[in-house]
């Protein structure tokens, strides 16, 4: 059903009598407040007598719409069923489950073709080349997919919902820094506004807060850089499932099959994937176990980051380029975030942290292990390194995971759609919700249509998945470092977090984003123009539309009657008519 249909309801404040002390909060409408005027003796004799009062309740029943993320102005705690309160342990597991299926699944099958891309680069010539370039892996997933999104972004949410436009939504709850008017009366409860006494922290909040809305070139700023971050999600969704398959007619039938089972929504398909990836997972692990035991289990010194200093020394240009192949075991790390709004952040951190990392971790320590014994194979490592009894059903196994690998990004370029639409961004489409308890699951058949048609078309022109994996790195390093901004925005205006912390953050996460994209854009002329042609036209239709709505709003404004004026109006109205029919 799409979410404009039936009836729409608003939760407002309804003033309580002196005698209650207090004030309480309900679900009202217009009728309710029929109680709340002050009482006039004409106007009570009035209705009595000629039931003037249905014209008064018609005036004060006025339908406002409300312009938000889903249950963005509900003052019930957990009403978009996020609060991990709300939830029992084994709903909680439950989710988890299906986010192996539809977050991860991306990131799951970065071991299929990492060290491949990266020995492209750096021919193995001794022992430094492999751990080195381990190490560089191990510490690439352990600081932001682990360090930054499990630990510091996920907290960062918008009442449940991630993604650039999220963390945007955030910021505009505390900063008048929206071109659109967007805040609610509720806004102060949601956002957990707080009276604090005078602090470093606080006053540094007070003065970015007073800069960020004095400044119409800094609302600018902030404005393109969430529609670039979100243009470069859509782009990543679109590049993502044209990967599926190595052949051209194969990978579009598998388009269409995956394109056209979204209609059921995130709930059915993260069940119907989640098996599949939970298997793909365990196989990752296990098979990693076992060839970093039978090969060479000294490979776990790369745990020491020296060998990172020393891979650059030896490789110096190659190792940076290698960088560009490196950055792929992060694909899909944006997608914990961005797909916030179909799970729960305790059901992404259980994920990841249990299954998804440990697993990731042993599959790369044992593809080191094997190349440390037979360096020659590192064309096709991964299935070279799987033992001979198990490579019909692990590659099986694998060609249903590089299938439903792109799930991440779809799910996550209907999120920030739903998101941008919310602020008046992006053009009004039909957004089905698929589940009742879940507020952030959604089906937009228009975007999920589009989708197809440019993959589709995607794998026709380039007819190849390699020059389609170059483009890979710069779309997600391109989002990361807009998170990071933003990230660090909320730090010092919301959390009003000590400032050292707050520096460490862009410092260390920013730094290694930036380096990996100064990396990335070396393969531009190899298809990483492609990512930057899709975020320029997706960022000029986002920002058009949202230029639109300003100066729609602003017409609105000015022929814009006030409802005190309505009320004066209509009750002048009623005392003239009944005075002249006594004839007074």
């Amino acid at each position: 059903m799409d979410e404009h249909d039936g009836i729409e309801e608003i939760s407002v404040r309804v003033g309580s009598s002196a005698s209650t002390g207090g004030s309480d909060s309900r679900w009202v409408d217009g009728t309710e407040l029929d109680a709340e005027l002050p009482s006039y003796p004409v106007l009570d004799e009035i209705e009595g007598r000629q039931g003037y009062g249905s014209l008064r309740r018609r005036l004060l029943k006025r339908p406002k719409r409300v312009d938000s993320f889903d249950g963005e102005a509900m003052e019930i705690a957990g009403a978009h069923g996020h609060n991990s309160k709300d939830q029992t342990c084994w709903q909680t597991i439950t989710l988890a489950f299906q986010t192996l299926g539809v977050v991860y699944g991306d990131l799951g099958t970065s071991p299929l073709y990492v060290f491949a891309d990266v020995f492209s680069k750096v021919p193995i010539k001794s022992e430094v080349d492999i751990l080195g370039a381990l190490s560089l892996v191990m510490y690439t997933i352990a600081l932001l997919p682990l360090a930054k999104y499990i630990c510091v972004v996920l907290k960062a949410n918008d009442n449940g919902e991630g993604g650039t436009f999220a963390l945007y939504s955030l910021i505009c709850r505390y900063a008048n820094v929206n071109t659109l008017p967007n805040r609610q009366a509720a806004d102060e409860h949601i956002s957990n506004f707080r009276l604090k006494l005078p602090t470093p922290e606080f006053e540094r909040a007070l003065h970015i807060k007073e800069s960020l809305e004095s400044r119409s070139s800094l609302k600018t700023f902030l404005l393109l850089l969430v529609l670039m971050g979100t243009s470069m999600i859509i782009g990543d969704g679109i590049l993502t499932p044209a990967m599926s398959g190595a052949v051209v007619i194969v990978s579009i039938m598998i388009l269409v099959g995956l394109f056209s089972i979204q209609q059921f929504g995130t709930g059915k398909v993260g069940f119907m994937f989640s098996p599949a990836l939970a298997l793909w997972f365990f196989s990752l692990g296990s098979i990693g176990l076992y060839n970093l035991v039978k090969h060479d289990i000294s490979v776990l010194r790369a745990f020491n980051p020296a060998y990172i200093y020393l891979f650059f020394k030896r490789n110096s240009k190659d190792a940076w380029s290698a960088l560009g192949g490196c950055v792929l075991c992060i694909t899909g790390a944006e997608a914990m975030f961005a797909d916030l709004g179909h799970f729960s952040v305790r059901a992404i951190q259980i994920a990841f942290t249990c299954v998804v990392f440990p697993c990731l971790l042993l599959a790369y320590m044992g593809q080191a292990a094997y190349l440390m014994k037979y360096p020659n194979s590192a064309e096709r490592i991964f299935y070279d390194s799987v033992p001979d009894a198990l490579f019909w059903p692990v590659f099986v196994i694998a060609t249903l995971a590089a299938m439903i690998a792109s799930q991440a990004m779809i799910s996550a370029t209907f999120s920030c759609v739903k998101q941008s639409m919310a602020l008046g961004c992006f053009p009004r489409l039909k957004i089905i919700h698929t589940s009742r308890r879940q507020m952030g699951r959604i089906y937009i058949p228009v975007m999920n249509w589009f989708l197809m048609i440019m993959c589709i078309a995607v794998v026709a022109i380039f007819q190849s998945t390699t020059d389609i994996a170059n483009a890979y790195g710069i779309a997600e390093v391109g989002v990361m470092i807009v998170s990071t901004t933003l990230v660090t925005l909320v730090m010092l205006l919301i959390w009003q977090t000590n400032l050292l912390l707050v520096l460490c953050f862009p410092l260390v996460f920013g730094s290694v984003e930036l380096i990996y994209l100064s990396a990335a854009l070396f393969k531009t002329k190899e298809g990483g123009w492609l990512p930057l042609a899709f975020a320029i036209c997706f960022l000029s239709v986002m920002y058009t539309w949202n230029y639109g709505s300003v100066l729609k709003y602003q017409s609105e404004v000015k022929g814009k009657i006030s409802t005190d004026f309505m009320l004066e109006l209509g009750s002048t109205s009623c005392v003239g008519d009944e005075f002249e029919r006594i004839g007074v």
